[in-house]
């Protein structure tokens, strides 16, 4: 259980993220709520955690500016006085092809995925040193390791959280602090409700478990992570395809 443990995660308003601080609050932790644009799904995240008889918080933060994320992570330890979780799921897509895409498109997707999750292990990690310990999660993607045509910017933003992943593992593991990271394949979300049903039967035809995952599917691998289960396990990438990238 991770009863009295402070929970932070990035991108929490929808999707995996979501699911991921419902179930860490059903555990036992208090979760921030973090989101970027909608408050009101963000509000609905927290409803249905109190609802079920946990505790959240709500805190607006774009991961990807270096300055409101400090603000932001030092505005949740002079609140709560520690931070024991860190779940980095913030994550955006700007899709097409090399080469049509635009400097811009390639910027803010690497800005978001890549150094908003630098940006919260950075400030969270100053906490989780002087507590000797704690647990870091990266949402990587199968996609960060096999590839994927018309995404370059989006593998390259999730290859990026695997080497950061591992080499912030052998920086903080000497504090009792673990990082890892999860590679999703494809999870029934609002991005894959968009693709049609062509696509979706392609995709699932790739998958040796031949269904898509749920955000659940993902949460519970988190839960474990962060557990005291998990405390021998650092630098890791837990992929939860299906098989998809074996």
């Amino acid at each position: 259980m991770l009863d009295g443990k402070i929970a932070v995660v990035t991108g929490a308003s929808r999707g995996i993220g979501r699911a991921i601080a419902i179930e860490l609050a059903a555990r036992g932790a208090l979760v921030v709520v973090n989101y970027s644009g909608s408050e009101s799904r963000a509000m609905e995240v927290k409803q249905e955690i109190t609802a079920q008889g946990g505790k959240a918080d709500v805190w607006q933060c774009d991961v990807s500016d270096y300055g409101a994320c400090e603000a932001f992570m030092q505005g949740v330890i002079q609140k709560y006085g520690r931070i024991d979780i860190l779940i980095n799921n913030a994550g955006i897509t700007r899709d097409g092809l090399l080469m049509k895409m635009s400097e811009e498109d390639f910027d803010r997707v690497l800005d978001v995925n890549l150094k908003g999750a630098f940006h919260t292990i950075r400030f969270a990690s100053r906490q989780m040193l002087k507590q000797r310990g704690g647990r870091i999660v990266n949402m990587s993607s199968v996609v960060g390791i096999a590839g994927n045509a018309g995404q370059v910017n989006y593998a390259a933003s999730k290859a990026g959280i695997i080497g950061l992943t591992k080499s912030a593992a052998k920086e903080l593991a000497s504090r009792g602090i673990t990082v890892n990271a999860i590679a999703p394949g494809f999870i029934d979300t609002e991005m894959t409700e968009n693709l049609s049903d062509a696509v979706k039967e392609a995709a699932a035809a790739q998958i040796p478990l031949g269904k898509f995952g749920k955000p659940e599917d993902v949460a519970k691998t988190a839960a474990f992570l962060v557990s005291e289960d998990a405390g021998y396990i650092t630098g890791q990438v837990i992929q939860v395809d299906g098989g998809m990238a074996i």
